[in-house]
């Protein structure tokens, strides 16, 4: 299964990403992960993806392409991946159009998780994050995961939420009918339990080739 999922920030697709991609066998390759490791090692381009980022805004595109066409290659994704986080515009879905087509490996589909605007800032707005292994929290003082520390972002703030929703609706928004016209869109409901939207996640995939 060769996979990008799509949505709003605050839709879940990082927690649905982490299910689905243990469904199908397959790797979850996150832009927001590889980010998220640069920034803990305070490397050079963490700390230029870190100036975009507390502005709620996108990372440029010169820092992403060339890192996804690199993890492609890796051999835990010779038979799939799910990808989360990219493409985030067209030009980017362009891009993983042309590496894909090179290697004669077409995407199966992309994975829609629609949500209102209303509900996304309710949900990120009471995110907090795990210093230490970067997961979230909702309405804890520690990581349910690992006990770490946990904060909240500059970028879960309402004010940075409203203008990260402006750059979705600006620059993302438009691969989702780059896709539809490819014939490649899914879309479901991100409203619902964790459970709930996995299956029917599944359900909407179960008749993609694979």
């Amino acid at each position: 299964m060769r996979l990008v999922l799509v949505g709003p920030p605050g839709a879940g697709k990082g927690t649905q990403a982490q299910f689905l991609a243990a469904h199908y066998l397959i790797p979850h390759i996150s832009t927001g992960d590889i980010f998220r490791a640069n920034l803990k090692a305070g490397t050079p381009l963490g700390e230029q993806a870190k100036s975009f980022m507390d502005r709620g805004e996108l990372v440029p595109d010169s820092v992403t392409n060339e890192m996804v066409k690199d993890r492609l290659t890796h051999e835990d994704a010779k038979n799939g991946f799910l990808l989360d986080g990219f493409p985030r515009n067209v030009a980017q879905a362009e891009v993983l159009r042309d590496i894909l087509a090179e290697k004669k490996t077409p995407l199966h589909a992309v994975l829609e998780f629609a949500l209102g605007d209303e509900e996304i800032i309710a949900r990120l707005s009471s995110r907090r994050t795990c210093r230490d292994c970067g997961g979230p929290s909702v309405g804890l003082d520690k990581c349910p995961t690992c006990g770490g520390e946990v904060y909240q972002r500059e970028d879960d703030k309402a004010d940075v939420i409203k203008r990260r929703l402006e750059v979705y609706t600006e620059q993302t928004a438009p691969i989702i009918a780059f896709y539809r016209n490819a014939d490649l869109l899914i879309s479901i409901s991100a409203v619902g339990s964790v459970e709930a939207i996995t299956d029917q996640a599944k359900s909407a995939l179960k008749n993609v080739a694979q």
